[in-house]
């Protein structure tokens, strides 16, 4: 299962421009076509469709940090008809409009891991604890709760931890949720941005939050990313900045 998995994913970041279909997907992976968003739902946990968009918007994220090609040339090189369908998409899964992504990394601005402003009713808090986590160098962990398994959108609760110790998301509404945590260096990176990556990611979750009340804590686990993980897509700036801004300390954003 996780051979046909990734063969599939690498297709996708190797053809992320064509218009690729669930059936092109099945064919390169010698599967069929229910066989394979099965299992690959169950690897990723996700659909190969949405998994495809967000290669597509990582990419998009590279040439508007490498080019000064416009928003609308740089949609249809990453594979989508629609400008608009494409801005659209980019706001909602990095936290803002593809001209403002390009201005903040210019800029060095901090970016925008703040809560959600779609849910209106804040009761609960979701606690836990970051393990220990084997890295050598400086680095910032940044923690994301999310309605769904896919770290999409702007998290309804977010903290900034600088090493390993409890954290604390408040504001939760009642629900289930999913916790969602990236680990990024903060000295030592490459000047350019496009070629970053975490050197590590967690996720706790399902939790559910009932009457303001949170079912337990969650233990985060920072491990190395692997091919079946979706890209991080939300403006982090030791990811995104020209310049990491290393001496912001980002507060945690309560309800």
């Amino acid at each position: 299962m996780r051979v046909t998995v990734d063969r599939a994913i690498t297709v996708m970041w190797e053809r992320f421009g064509d218009p690729l279909t669930l059936a092109d997907l099945a064919d390169a992976a010698f599967v069929s076509r229910f066989y394979f968003s099965r299992v690959f739902k169950d690897a990723t946990g996700t659909s190969p469709g949405r998994f495809l968009s967000a290669i597509r918007l990582t990419k998009a994220k590279n040439y508007l940090l490498r080019t000064s090609l416009s928003a609308g040339h740089i949609s249809t090189m990453v594979g989508y008809n629609s400008v608009g369908t494409f801005t659209s998409r980019f706001g909602w899964s990095v936290g803002m409009s593809p001209v403002r992504y390009r201005y903040h990394s210019e800029s060095g601005a901090p970016g925008v891991f703040v809560p959600s402003p779609r849910c209106p009713e804040r009761r609960g808090e979701l606690r836990g604890r970051l393990e220990p986590v084997a890295i050598t160098r400086p680095y910032r962990v940044y923690v994301g709760l999310f309605g769904t398994p896919i770290a999409q959108g702007l998290p309804v609760s977010c903290a900034v931890l600088e090493g390993p110790g409890d954290y604390r998301l408040p504001g939760v509404p009642d629900g289930t949720w999913y916790i969602r945590a990236a680990a990024v260096a903060t000295t030592d990176v490459d000047p350019r941005p496009w070629v970053r990556r975490p050197l590590g990611v967690g996720e706790c979750g399902p939790v559910l939050v009932r009457g303001g009340v949170c079912d337990g804590e969650c233990a985060l686990r920072i491990r190395p990313m692997a091919l079946t993980d979706l890209p991080i897509l939300l403006f982090l700036p030791e990811l995104d900045c020209r310049e990491v801004p290393c001496a912001v300390r980002l507060p945690v954003v309560s309800g």
